[in-house]
């Protein structure tokens, strides 16, 4: 696994788990005529979405309205404006802190933490796959723990585009590098969240995962992706960041 991101076998993992304890699942595809699955399956107990990040805004966009109190999001740089701005109403949220690569047994680098009203489904069900996770009570946390894992995937994947190598590396000898990118992160999600986070406690977060898989990649194809939805996210509050822009150039392209 190149790098931190919800790779289609976590989500099989998840789904295999969901099929071991006893739900039906009806799975919805590119394809779909989703208002006729609406029609069909008027009150699903859980609509779980679990797409790319650029294809988040568009599929919530086209959620049936009957949907839109039962939704479940699986999904990485996820922030509350993500799904509030879309009349999702109190979704439940994985945030995931394991991988599965095929062939291999769970590899577990925190525990994953989830929140909402499904809350106790998901947790059953990763506990029956043997997966370490803890359930969120509060809005506060919830927050806290979404930036949490925003942070480490931004920082250690825009970072690593200058440093290559792993993230303890990163860490260990270009930690001035890791720690300005880390507080531009900061302040592109405090604008994001309209909320001042507590940075200190996001750092120590993110390194006590860069220390529970130190020999973890840094960057993968995403990273350059990553680096341009932050730079559009800056660009849009009037942010500096000129850590994040002196990266851009130096891969090549023009300051945004």
């Amino acid at each position: 696994m190149q790098e931190r991101r919800i790779r289609r076998t976590e989500v099989f993992s998840l789904l295999c788990g969901l099929l071991r304890s006893g739900c039906p699942l009806y799975p919805v595809q590119r394809n779909t005529d989703v208002q006729a699955m609406a029609d069909t399956i008027a009150r699903p107990s859980l609509v779980l979405v679990t797409v790319a990040e650029d294809d988040l805004h568009a599929v919530l966009q086209a959620l049936p309205q009957r949907w839109c109190d039962c939704v479940g999001l699986v999904q990485n740089e996820l922030l509350p404006r993500d799904w509030c701005k879309h009349n999702v109403v109190d979704p439940t949220i994985t945030v995931v802190w394991f991988e599965k690569k095929p062939g291999q047994d769970y590899k577990v680098i925190l525990p994953s933490l989830v929140y909402g009203p499904q809350a106790d489904l998901i947790t059953r069900t990763l506990q029956s796959l043997h997966i370490s996770c803890r359930r969120l009570t509060t809005e506060q946390d919830l927050l806290f723990e979404l930036v949490r894992k925003n942070l480490y995937i931004l920082t250690t994947n825009i970072a690593g585009l200058i440093s290559s190598g792993t993230v303890d590396e990163l860490w260990t000898s270009h930690r001035a590098l890791a720690e300005q990118v880390a507080h531009e992160v900061i302040d592109v999600q405090c604008w994001l969240s309209a909320a001042e986070l507590p940075r200190d406690q996001l750092i120590e977060g993110m390194i006590k995962a860069i220390e529970a898989d130190p020999q973890h990649r840094c960057t993968g194809r995403s990273a350059p992706a990553r680096l341009a939805r932050v730079l559009a996210h800056a660009n849009t509050a009037g942010l500096a960041v000129s850590t994040l822009r002196q990266i851009a150039r130096q891969q090549g392209n023009a300051p945004p």
